[in-house]
Formats: C-alpha cells, sequence, structure tokens
C-alpha cells in the first residue's frame, strides 16, 4: 500500500541533523496523529489545504501548499525536523489519475 501523504525532512544551514527513523515509521506516525488528533478539529474549515505535522512533538501548522504548511511550522517550531504532510479530506497528497482524492467515509 501507498502512502497517502509525504514526508519532508528539514534541515538547516548550520546545523547538525538529528537521527532520523525510517520512512515508513514517520508516516506511521503522522498519519497515526492525524487520525487521532488533528482531523476532527480541522476538516470541516480547511477541506484540501495541507497539514504539516512535526512527529516527534505532535505539532502541527496548515497551508495552501507543501511549502508553505511546512514553513509555517518551522517558523513556529524551528526543531521540527521529521514532518509528515497530508491533504485535509483527501485520501491523497496529489493524485495523478482520474480518481477523486475526497474520502468517501
Amino acid at each position: 500500500m501507498r502512502d497517502a501523504g509525504t514526508q519532508a525532512r528539514i534541515q538547516r544551514p548550520g546545523r547538525t541533523a538529528p537521527p532520523s527513523r525510517p520512512k515508513q515509521g514517520t508516516a506511521r506516525l503522522g498519519k497515526d496523529i492525524y487520525e487521532r488528533e488533528i482531523r476532527q478539529q480541522i476538516e470541516a474549515g480547511h477541506d484540501g489545504e495541507i497539514v504539516a505535522i512535526d512527529v516527534e512533538s505532535g505539532r502541527w501548522a496548515i497551508g495552501g501548499d507543501v511549502l508553505e504548511a511546512v514553513d509555517r511550522l518551522q517558523a513556529r517550531w524551528p526543531d521540527a525536523y521529521d514532518v509528515w504532510c497530508e491533504r485535509v479530506g483527501c485520501r491523497a497528497l496529489a493524485s495523478f489519475g482520474g480518481r477523486s482524492l475526497r474520502r468517501t467515509e
């Protein structure tokens, strides 16, 4: 099964990157945090926007695209490194086919 979101590892110039987990671990944690703690809070008012989640702390930020969401997260919490992104209200972050990204639940 393919991941529905995307992972971003962010490193600022001049800083040493902290140890990181495998991509599958970041994906699992990010999806779990989104479903358990974030989805119900934001789904109604932010449909189609991107949420960037720091999987270490559970902190998150919303933006119109991946870069904006990650930039907002980093502006508030510069130590965010393992970041998972999800499109609010959708099954996947992006699509290359004809199927809708909207959740059917």
